[in-house]
């Protein structure tokens, strides 16, 4: 991919580029393929889910998954935060779907990882204790990061119902990315994290500040009509809600005791 792009322009490429297809990751639990989208001769490596492929879930309506990652990426960028790739609405091989940037990962830059419980790395946090599957002492960690933080906070506010460790992408400038928000933005609190390394405690100013302008630019009608066009009325009331009891305590979110607080599995 070329990484001199600006995200305006990825964006454009990515909505109104020629998709190509190179193979499917058949790993997702959707269906997914990776290709390019090329526009005026250039060309931005991606990732294509079509709306076809999404599995029906008993919780999240039929057919809205797309919607809610490209809503996830608009929240984010709204917010300043900057931490889910480029994601855009288009029309591809295979029907309308998602599309968005891909990110080529550093290899061995994990932020979450399974450790010994008598090894626990220096600046990481501990999340829980369990046992592998040879019945030894493992726990869970992530790295103690700026940006990883406020992927946590954007994930209460998205109500992110799946950040798995391996929803955490690393590129090769350092860059932290989040993906796969498909089943986001529930107006049923769901939340379900392995970023629970910072439960109870302070927000970051960074963070509070970066509600502020997320709830100032939702307040914006044509911005509301944006995220209408995503997710449903009741949905986006439901973020109002989250946003301002994220400013009403300005504390990190604990886990429920309602709903399993850790995705399974975690990576």
């Amino acid at each position: 991919m070329n990484e001199t792009l600006a995200d305006t322009e990825v964006e454009a490429i990515l909505r109104d580029g020629a998709l190509t297809l190179s193979g499917r990751l058949l790993t997702a639990s959707n269906a997914t393929f990776v290709g390019h989208c090329s526009l005026d001769g250039v060309s931005v490596d991606c990732v294509y889910k079509p709306v076809r492929g999404e599995k029906p879930l008993w919780d999240f309506p039929d057919g809205t998954l797309a919607g809610r990652e490209v809503a996830s990426h608009l929240i984010s960028e709204l917010a300043g935060w900057h931490l889910v790739p480029v994601t855009v609405l288009t029309d591809g091989p295979f029907g309308p779907g998602m599309v968005q940037r891909w990110v080529d990962e550093v290899e061995d830059a994990g932020l979450v990882d399974i450790v010994a419980q008598d090894n626990l790395p220096d600046g990481w946090l501990h999340v829980l204790d369990a046992l592998d599957g040879a019945e030894r002492p493992v726990a869970l960690v992530h790295a103690d990061l700026p940006d990883l933080r406020s992927m946590s906070v954007m994930d209460a506010v998205i109500n992110n119902a799946d950040r798995k460790g391996g929803h955490v992408l690393v590129d090769s400038a350092g860059g932290v990315y989040g993906c796969d928000h498909g089943v986001s933005l529930h107006v049923e609190d769901k939340l379900r994290t392995v970023l629970w390394g910072w439960a109870g405690d302070p927000l970051a100013d960074a963070d509070l500040a970066a509600l502020e302008r997320l709830s100032a630019r939702l307040s914006e009608p044509a911005v509301a009509a944006r995220l209408l066009d995503l997710i449903s009325p009741a949905e986006v009331s439901a973020l109002g809600r989250r946003i301002r009891r994220s400013q009403r305590t300005t504390l990190h979110p604990l886990p429920s005791r309602s709903w399993p607080a850790i995705p399974w599995p975690a990576f």
